[in-house]
């Protein structure tokens, strides 16, 4: 008994002893599964994940100042493909985590109809959106108004969030009684859980490819890349399709 408990002690030291932290930028969309997954994470590799949630736009511009994120889980493709062209990132390491879904949301459950012909119809005061020029959702949003041809009259109206999550904020509250944000702050057991909502059809926006990378300063981190491997796995995997998200 006494060398057994001898081995298991050893062994949990080599383990304590190859544990790892890292700092991972989130895309704001992708909180309430990373929240998930980096549990499930810590609990199967004893890897420590410290979690920043924001807009992508902003932690490229964080990133290529220095700052010291070793991965990042983008809320599009373009921006990990560029960090690698400027040498931010790790080539070759880039992967479609998650494709995501737009929402027409509103903390009102009789406002959005299932077709989303409020924004036709008008009768709100406040729309918000994510801002386009950080936010993939927020770009995605105006892409959708254009494309219905609602874009110049909803304009005036726009109540813009810095981020998905702000933007959310903004619509729970009542600052904006309608707005964009992420299918997956919404969901709950496989529908909109509260208010009422439109998923939009996929061809009124450029699809939402969510890509993640081992950036620079995470090159030599065991973390980052078991992070990579466990993000492809069936667990993560679960976790990222049960908020409605769909994977490639």
């Amino acid at each position: 008994m006494k060398r057994l408990s001898t081995l298991i002690l050893s062994l949990l030291a080599v383990a304590t002893a190859h544990a790892d932290d890292i700092q991972v930028a989130v895309a704001a969309n992708f909180t309430g599964p990373m929240q998930v997954i980096s549990v499930l994470f810590e609990r199967d590799t004893g890897h420590k994940t410290n979690l920043s949630f924001g807009s992508t736009g902003k932690f490229y511009a964080q990133i290529a100042n220095g700052a010291p994120f070793q991965v990042l889980l983008a809320a599009d493709d373009e921006t990990p493909a560029k960090l690698v062209k400027e040498g931010h990132a790790v080539a070759g390491t880039p992967f479609t985590y998650a494709i995501g879904k737009l929402v027409l949301w509103s903390a009102d459950a009789k406002l959005v109809d299932a077709k989303g012909e409020v924004l036709k119809k008008g009768g709100f005061k406040h729309l918000s959106l994510a801002n386009p020029k950080t936010a993939p959702y927020g770009a995605a949003g105006l892409q959708v108004m254009n494309k219905l041809g609602v874009a110049d009259s909803i304009k005036p109206l726009i109540v813009q969030g810095e981020n998905i999550s702000q933007t959310q904020q903004f619509i729970s509250t009542g600052a904006a009684e309608l707005g964009f944000v992420a299918y997956s702050q919404v969901i709950k057991n496989g529908a909109i859980g509260s208010g009422s909502g439109w998923v939009v059809p996929a061809n009124l926006y450029d699809p939402i490819r969510q890509d993640a990378v081992i950036l620079a300063k995470g090159k030599d981190k065991p973390a980052a890349i078991a992070l990579m491997n466990y993000l492809k796995g069936e667990k993560a995997q679960a976790v990222i399709k049960s908020f409605g998200y769909e994977l490639r």
